[in-house]
């Protein structure tokens, strides 16, 4: 029934929700291909230069929070004409900044060298991840391997695909 004059109308309040739009989920799976430069500034007894060389690899990771992952890789380098074999294990927590799409993070862990013999290491490290896609972003990073008869730096540089 309707009075003249007096109009009955409902009015819903709209209510606008932010979500951040942020390219690094809280849980992923991702896939590196990375290229490697190993060095270590020691020498040997006619002057050259040790564990140097150039090389690459693969790495499996798993964030199962936004902040914490673990990681496994493989890699090689050419070390002065005999390649260099690392299976190595890795502990990371990065800090996204989804405006930037960026991530730097930190990674320690350690595995094993099996070439001439098997040796045992650990390293420390850190790096910067940048998500120019949801799925895919370009990483560079550096780390110190320690334990093994000579000390080792290396620095890779790849593509981190993420599902």
């Amino acid at each position: 029934m309707s009075h003249a004059g007096v109009e009955s109308k409902s009015f819903k309040e709209k209510v606008v929700v932010e979500t951040e739009n942020c390219n690094f989920r809280d849980m992923e799976f991702q896939l590196d291909l990375f290229g490697a430069f190993a060095a270590n500034p020691e020498f040997d007894t006619r002057g050259r230069t040790l564990n140097t060389g150039v090389g690459g690899g693969v790495g499996v990771n798993f964030f199962f929070a936004r902040y914490f992952g673990i990681g496994v890789e493989g890699l090689w380098y050419d070390n002065g004409g005999s390649a260099e074999h690392m299976f190595i294990g890795n502990l990371f927590f990065r800090y996204p900044i989804c405006k930037w799409n960026i991530a730097p993070y930190v990674m320690l862990g350690g595995g094993a060298g099996f070439d001439h013999e098997l040796v045992g290491f650990g390293h420390v490290g850190g790096g910067m991840e940048w998500r120019f896609h949801k799925n895919i972003g370009l990483f560079a990073d550096g780390r110190y391997f320690f334990g093994a008869p000579d000390a080792l730096g290396m620095t890779r540089l790849g593509l981190r695909l993420a599902f």
